[in-house]
């Protein structure tokens, strides 16, 4: 808890030294117009607009993936709003201008009326909780209800035809009050969602939160330069466009670490799950074994014939509660990969009946869920080695060939099989379809006689 405090501090620090500068840049602008530097680029700033929607996009399709995998209603709330903004931008700013080179003012009044919804929709999401049961079309359908809601104000700012006023300024100091009120709205909308997942980040610990109130940060400033800095052509690029842009790329790396975060949650999940079936399979049927062997006793069997019974039941019963301590520690992250392997290891070769050769290269990287796999993988093969193979001797390496190949071995002295004869047991298939779930190629190759040599080969 205090580390998570500390680390919340040091982020706090920085917001604030980051609000301060933007702070000073702004009061500059508007002490000295003279810094004020806009440059009337249309295809930069259609460039730019199109960078930026496409920026959103794919942060909403993150959320969204993470909302598959765990159904939290904010990232429900999360993808909807930069969907929405992504999308009112694409159809009513880019598409026309692609079209016919301007955009009139019911499509820019459209346009702005899109990112005030989505950033509403971005600024609730911190303060809702819970998971959702409706996942399959619960994006889908906020998405659809945001687009109607978009296109009914359209038709009605259509209607309205050359009353309609425009979005920019008439002159050089000056800017209408609707302009300014309605981008007034959008700045404390931005205000709105630094302090929501500001708090959210302090009160959860979520990462995702620190990235998206960076990011906020800067959407405010951007919005504040727009609020005090009247534009006097839609095709004018300012300072306040490169600020939306950096935040936008601060909100993709915050997004893309939570996604893979969410990913290695599941797989710990998963692989508890698969101990926990280990441990009932294993662990529980020795105890069971130990249970028989003392009602036996109790009853009056020869001690002579149940007690070599019962010590090897009660070596294997802890063997096994070893083993799957040892697993759950690497499923949760909690133990290093290297450290964890070496220890399974000991554990398994502390009687003396096989020993195991262990080469890691210290170059090879790998990810959080191919750590979990391979652990496991390795686990199965040594075991099937131990149980099966009447072996002296195994080497394991993990390593690297030419061209950045990563690949993970095992390769025993034992009698071997011919595969043509002898059918894969589901050891062989689990391990073939862990390798799969990580995207490894899995090969074994065994002769009587002469051992076995299991092989994967890792994702590039």
């Amino acid at each position: 808890m205090q580390e998570a405090r500390s680390e919340y501090e040091n982020w706090l620090w920085g917001e604030i030294l980051l609000a301060l500068l933007l702070g000073a840049l702004l009061a500059l602008f508007l002490v000295y117009p003279v810094f004020r530097t806009r440059y009337d680029l249309p295809q930069l700033r259609l460039v730019l607009q199109t960078t930026m929607a496409l920026a959103g996009l794919l942060v909403a399709l993150l959320a969204a993936v993470r909302f598959s995998v765990e159904g939290r209603r904010l990232d429900l709330l999360l993808a909807s709003g930069f969907f929405v903004i992504s999308l009112s931008s694409a159809v009513f700013a880019i598409g026309p201008q692609l079209g016919r080179g301007h955009v009139k003012p019911a499509e820019a009044w459209a346009a702005l009326l899109g990112a005030i919804i989505g950033q509403a929709l971005i600024a609730a999401a911190p303060l809702v909780r819970g998971r959702s049961k409706y996942r399959d079309w619960a994006i889908a359908n906020a998405v659809a209800a945001a687009g109607l809601a978009l296109f009914v104000a359209w038709s009605l700012l259509q209607a309205a035809g050359s009353d309609l006023p425009a979005l920019t300024s008439p002159e050089e100091g000056l800017q209408p009050f609707y302009l300014t009120a309605t981008l007034a709205l959008l700045a404390f909308l931005f205000l709105v969602s630094v302090v929501g997942w500001s708090e959210r980040f302090r009160r959860r610990d979520d990462d995702l939160a620190s990235w998206l109130a960076l990011g906020f940060t800067l959407m405010l400033f951007a919005s504040l330069h727009y609020v005090f800095q009247p534009l006097l052509a839609s095709s004018m690029v300012s300072y306040g466009d490169f600020l939306r842009m950096l935040a936008y790329g601060l909100m993709l790396i915050g997004t893309w670490r939570a996604i893979r975060s969410a990913e290695f949650g599941r797989a710990v999940a998963g692989e508890r799950a698969r101990v926990a079936s280990d441990i009932h399979d294993g662990l529980a049927q020795i105890l069971f074994a130990l249970s028989t062997h003392a009602s036996m006793l109790e009853a009056g069997a020869p001690v002579a014939d149940v007690l070599p019974r019962l010590k090897e039941a009660a070596v294997l019963a802890q063997q096994e509660a070893r083993f799957a301590i040892l697993a759950l520690s690497a499923a949760g992250g909690t133990a290093p990969f290297d450290a964890a392997l070496r220890r399974y290891i000991e554990f398994l070769t502390a009687d003396g009946a096989l020993e195991v050769e262990l080469e890691i290269d210290r170059s090879v990287r790998l990810a959080p869920d191919e750590q979990i796999e391979i652990f496991r993988i390795v686990q199965e093969g040594l075991g099937n080695v131990r149980k099966h193979a009447k072996a002296t001797r195994a080497e394991v390496v993990i390593g690297m060939r030419p061209f950045g190949e990563r690949f993970v071995t095992i390769h025993d002295d034992g009698e071997g099989f011919d595969g043509e004869e002898t059918a894969a047991g589901q050891g062989l298939k689990n391990m073939r379809a862990r390798a799969e779930s990580i995207e490894g190629g899995f090969s074994l190759t065994s002769t009587p006689g002469r051992g076995t040599a299991l092989e994967v080969v890792l994702r590039t």
